[in-house]
């Protein structure tokens, strides 16, 4: 097992600061290369590391394909990047795969968009708290104009919790949870659910055993010398070393369609609401209980004992999806044992592994209801927009973040169904003559499908960013 060099992997990809309460994304565009380069020099000191916990703030950084190459990157580096960076996230083809058609097409985006203003720089701001955040954010922000960039937007969070203490997103459900772990650190857990470090991390093997493909530098052009030599004895220098790449997606839910959609699918033959039998389907279509009971140990109603569960898998206990239905999120977006070939067995988890994220989201905008109550979610009126800023983060952008959004999220016959996006994120449909709209429930004797889906989330904005390692900073600084 290779020893991570923790004090240059930036500290977001080890840990999602959950004791820093406020946070806030700041996208930038690069109008003057050389100032953004001294701009970046004196900021690359301040970069969050893995290897220590910040206690009040903390700033991390990560830089879009157009953005490398404002900030001068030369052509001979740049095209070593991956074509999925280099393409980004707004390809037309991609569109289509990753389920951004409609309400969802790039051309609508507030931000990062086909019709938007592009965006270079992601910097990402942590603290104990909003004051500490307003102030760290005003000092960088004095310093925006001299260091050659402008901001596009200020992308605000809103942390969400219960009254345990534990993370929730706004349709009322506990979040991060079920977060793979990185081997090599020293958190453990069981060991299928632990992922060699070179999937999330560039210049480590990776679940095949090889290392994922990472861009370099020609020697000549590192002129400090501050990037390591490239592997298997090359002459290049790696860029990647100690990097990843970074998806973000500005998500807008739909709260109040969510839970009145499903108090209709569920009321009563007399018309009254059925508050059992709509928790009931809401958990069915995550694959867990509020309280984050996964529903394939405890199908018929939460169990506090297992809020926190994750060690759990799929195939023998539950494999015909009469506890968690085929299409629940939860079982979409990580499969574990439930995968091709021989489900239920380690090659079928050695799969499962090849296509792991990891989540580095925050909340933003107020909850309908502070209790994140069903009803009280129902019956209130609400202003504003409310959502997730999803983050996830992979060595591999194309065996990870884009084909679990196209094989597993938006795969209408995923695990045998025939017309299910997933129930929460899911494309609803390519056409006016497909849809994708159904939610099936797997029971005995007779299955039950929900039809009729509506869209409970829109995406408002996205890109793929490159998250350098402290000394790769360091060096796009010195660049030249």
């Amino acid at each position: 097992m290779a020893t991570l060099k923790l004090q240059d992997i930036q500290g977001i990809i080890v840990r999602g600061y959950s004791n820093l309460d406020a946070a806030c994304f700041v996208l930038l565009r690069i109008r003057d290369a050389a100032a953004t380069r001294q701009w970046l020099s004196t900021l690359s000191d301040q970069i969050q590391n893995s290897q220590d916990r910040p206690a009040e703030t903390c700033i991390n950084i990560a830089f879009t394909f157009e953005g490398l190459k404002a900030l001068g990157l030369d052509q001979q580096t740049l095209d070593t990047f991956p074509t999925e960076f280099k393409e980004g996230m707004t390809a037309p083809y991609k569109s289509r795969f990753l389920g951004d058609q409609g309400d969802n097409a790039p051309n609508l985006w507030d931000w990062g968009g086909t019709d938007s203003a592009p965006v270079h720089i992601l910097l990402m701001l942590y603290a104990m708290d909003e004051v500490r955040l307003t102030t760290m954010y005003e000092a960088l922000a004095g310093a925006f104009a001299t260091g050659g960039i402008e901001q596009i937007r200020k992308l605000e969070t809103f942390t969400l919790k219960d009254e345990r203490g534990a993370s929730r997103e706004h349709f009322g459900f506990r979040d991060a949870i079920g977060q793979p772990i990185i081997e090599g650190l020293s958190r453990v857990g069981s060991p299928d659910n632990t992922i060699k470090a070179g999937e999330f991390i560039l210049g480590y093997p990776n679940e095949y055993g090889l290392f994922t493909e990472t861009p370099t530098v020609s020697a000549q052009h590192d002129r400090h010398n501050l990037l390591p030599n490239g592997q298997n004895g090359s002459r290049e220098h790696d860029l990647g070393r100690n990097g990843s790449y970074l998806v973000f997606r500005q998500l807008s839910q739909k709260v109040q369609e969510f839970w009145r959609f499903l108090d209709g699918v569920t009321q009563k033959t007399d018309g009254a609401s059925d508050s059992e039998a709509r928790l009931k389907l809401a958990a069915k279509m995550v694959g867990r209980w509020p309280d984050g009971t996964p529903l394939v140990e405890a199908p018929d109603q939460d169990n506090s004992d297992m809020e926190d569960q994750n060690e759990f898998a799929y195939h023998h206990s539950d494999p015909y999806g009469f506890k968690c239905p085929f299409g629940a999120h939860i079982r979409r977006s990580n499969p574990r044992d439930s995968l091709d070939p021989q489900p239920g067995t380690q090659r079928s988890i050695a799969v499962n592994k090849t296509h792991r994220l990891l989540r580095r989201g925050r909340s933003y905008g107020k909850p309908v209801s502070p209790s994140l109550n069903p009803q009280e979610m129902l019956n209130t009126e609400a202003s504003g927009e409310r959502g997730l800023h999803f983050i996830c983060i992979s060595a591999n952008i194309s065996r990870q973040f884009e084909f679990v959004q196209q094989a597993w999220v938006n795969n209408p016959k995923f695990n045998g169904l025939y017309s299910d996006a997933d129930p929460l994120i899911g494309d609803r449909g390519r056409n006016e003559e497909v849809s994708f709209d159904r939610f099936t429930v797997q029971a005995t004797p007779v299955r039950q499908c929900v039809n009729g889906l509506p869209s409970f989330v829109q995406v408002r904005g996205g890109a793929y960013f490159f998250l350098p390692g402290i000394n790769a900073i360091r060096f796009l600084a010195s660049f030249s």
